[in-house]
């Protein structure tokens, strides 16, 4: 199933059924009002979905459709109880630590990093990125995440993996400037994390097919910085912790509730068990501005790519293996906040 939040002008929007071409769409608030509504009560709201799903599918006029426009949706939860963001493309944190001369903790390949983001305000798919000052860094990260239903304090990876209820994809904005202040002070990030921004549709983990493998998308995520691309990196390569142990990581001393997100981290991929290249010169390129600024100042001794001004766009998005947009795009424009 592909399901979405259609912006209706309340805070949590209306949830619909989205056909799997993603041009068109179906009311699904009788059965649940609402994305957090369904998970809350997936067990016996997920059958009637699927069954709407299929009827939809098999032609059926039962439900009114109407044209999806990507622009008219929230990210699928609006806001959300829980939003951890994992670093489990391991390469990506040791290029970071690399390109300031820190050696990197053995342990980061054994224990996953993960931070608490801001869940109260998401940005939708196609809203712009407002920032006061362009001096604060400001650069995407493109990512994948899962939502989870109710998961047990202590859950075990298998635990973990059951509760995964839909996926969807990421761009967990980010404000390379205030990171180091705010690091520095030994309490993790806050300002320098700003509203996230999610993919319009949320699929359940049969949508993707054999890309799915219980705990990885074997699939390109694809970047672009101002039409041109950024990053191609698989999501299913390089990835050192898979979700089913990000969730567990979460859960290890509390549990998450249903509508509970859990963040990949930045999707990274190596060369030759180097850093990667960019796409324009063959490689797979990168998820994040940080990245490539990394590897040029491990290079070059100084970063040479800007972060995002006002007017630069970012699109992140995913393609099947026949071309299709699997969860729709995330395109936005960084714009100058005027209170």
């Amino acid at each position: 199933m592909k399901l979405a939040t259609l912006k209706n002008g309340t805070r949590d929007g209306q949830l619909v059924l989205v056909t799997k071409d993603l041009k068109e769409y179906v009311d699904a608030s009788a059965i649940a009002p609402t994305m957090q509504a369904a998970l809350d009560n997936w067990d016996k709201v997920a059958p009637r979905l699927k069954e709407l799903a299929d009827e939809i599918a098999a032609g059926s006029t039962i439900a009114k459709r109407f044209a999806l426009d990507e622009t008219k949706l929230h990210s699928p939860l609006p806001r959300a109880f829980q939003w951890a963001d994992g670093s489990a493309y391991v390469n990506h944190v040791e290029l970071v630590r690399k390109a300031r001369g820190a050696e990197m903790p053995e342990t980061f390949w054994t224990d996953p990093l993960m931070y608490q983001g801001g869940s109260d305000s998401f940005l939708g798919p196609r809203d712009d990125i407002r920032m006061a000052d362009t001096a604060w860094g400001i650069d995407m990260e493109g990512e994948i995440a899962v939502i989870t239903g109710d998961v047990p304090m202590g859950a075990s990876i298998d635990q973990a993996r059951d509760a995964i209820r839909l996926i969807m994809l990421v761009n967990d904005v980010s404000l390379r400037g205030l990171i180091p202040g705010e690091l520095a002070k030994g309490f993790g990030f806050f300002q320098s994390k700003p509203s996230s921004a999610f993919s319009p549709v949320a699929v359940t983990p049969d949508e993707l097919g054999d890309a799915w493998d219980g705990g990885k998308v074997h699939l390109p995520l694809c970047v672009d910085l101002n039409e041109k691309p950024f990053g191609r990196a698989n999501a299913g390569v390089d990835m050192t912790f898979d979700f089913a142990q990000l969730i567990a990581h979460a859960a290890k001393t509390r549990p998450l509730c249903a509508g509970s997100i859990i963040g990949s981290g930045t999707v990274s991929n190596k060369l030759d068990g180097g850093p990667g290249k960019p796409v324009a010169q063959g490689g797979a390129g990168y998820s994040c501005i940080a990245e490539i600024r990394m590897i040029e100042t491990i290079e070059n001794g100084k970063p040479e790519t800007p972060f995002m001004q006002f007017g630069d766009r970012v699109r992140i998005e995913m393609l099947d293996a026949d071309g299709q947009s699997i969860f729709g795009a995330i395109d936005q424009s960084v714009v100058k906040y005027a209170p």
